[in-house]
């Protein structure tokens, strides 16, 4: 089985000074997966890695670049899933943690629960060594920004939402395992303890991805974005939103792009190679 990597940073509405950013950083993300992958490395190990990167980046509502919450503060949800066993692990209403993934999968394998939160999820990390940042650190000025732009009289908070989403990964490995990934900061000016959806399981890579755009659509009159792939290692990434960042390595060929019908491709390779210069 040849190894294949998808990820996102968000569907929604992606501001023209912030295009190459999030290109590069979904690029960066699935460039890191599939590394892991071409060295033998398991479909969880990648998929972490890859969302770890974008919880690092400004750039995506995750970990350092999360939005805030009515009271000014970072709260955070992930969740991952091991497609060997269907074993999965999940955070929600976090703080000061960089990484929600890793948090995730540490609940995944070394508790008998699913989901932690808030206090709970912080007295875990804690107990499993997880250095903790302070809260601030994870406030970015145009998160901050947005927050006070929210708390004015005449501010449309649902105007804001339209530029946010989550990121997340899917990768199958050299064995046939697939795993997931997913990490948000939610909603901007939400209410404390606010925890997010977590995504769902279709059929085939492009009729999944269509088939949940247009239910989100017809029931709730929804927009969004959604990754999949399949234990063959066929993907689709798709959206019915104006925009969403997304990167793809299979067969050493990275493609990434922001809107519909937008597909860069190079070699793997070569990406790498401009990243590090």
């Amino acid at each position: 089985m040849k190894p294949v990597i998808v990820v996102h940073g968000g569907a929604g509405r992606i501001f023209k000074e912030r295009e190459e950013g999030s290109r590069s950083g979904v690029t960066r993300a699935a460039l890191k997966g599939y590394s892991i992958l071409k060295q033998g490395g398991s479909a969880l190990d990648a998929v972490e890695e890859a969302v770890a990167v974008m919880e690092e980046d400004p750039h995506f509502n995750a970990g350092c670049g999360s939005v805030l919450n009515e009271k000014g503060e970072v709260e955070m949800d992930a969740i991952i899933m091991d497609g060997k066993n269907l074993a999965s692990g999940a955070v929600s209403a976090v703080k000061c943690i960089a990484h929600p993934i890793k948090l995730a999968r540490l609940i995944m394998e070394k508790t008998d629960h699913m989901l932690l939160t808030d206090q709970g999820a912080l007295a875990f990390a804690r107990a499993m060594g997880v250095t903790e940042v302070p809260g601030e650190k994870l406030i970015t000025e145009r998160s901050l920004e947005r927050w006070k732009k929210n708390l004015e009289a005449d501010s449309n908070p649902q105007e804001f939402q339209k530029d946010l989403g989550t990121v997340g990964a899917v990768a199958i490995d050299s064995a046939g395992n697939v795993a997931c990934a997913t990490s948000t900061g939610g909603l901007t000016n939400k209410r404390v303890g606010r925890v997010g959806d977590t995504a769902c399981i279709g059929k085939s890579p492009e009729d999944a991805a269509d088939i949940a755009l247009n239910c989100m659509k017809t029931r709730v009159g929804g927009l969004g974005g959604v990754i999949v792939i399949s234990s063959s290692g066929d993907w689709a990434a798709r959206f019915s939103t104006k925009q969403m960042s997304w990167a793809t390595v299979k067969d050493d060929q990275l493609q990434c792009g922001i809107y519909a019908g937008e597909c860069h491709t190079q070699s793997a390779e070569e990406a790498l190679s401009s990243m590090g210069s």
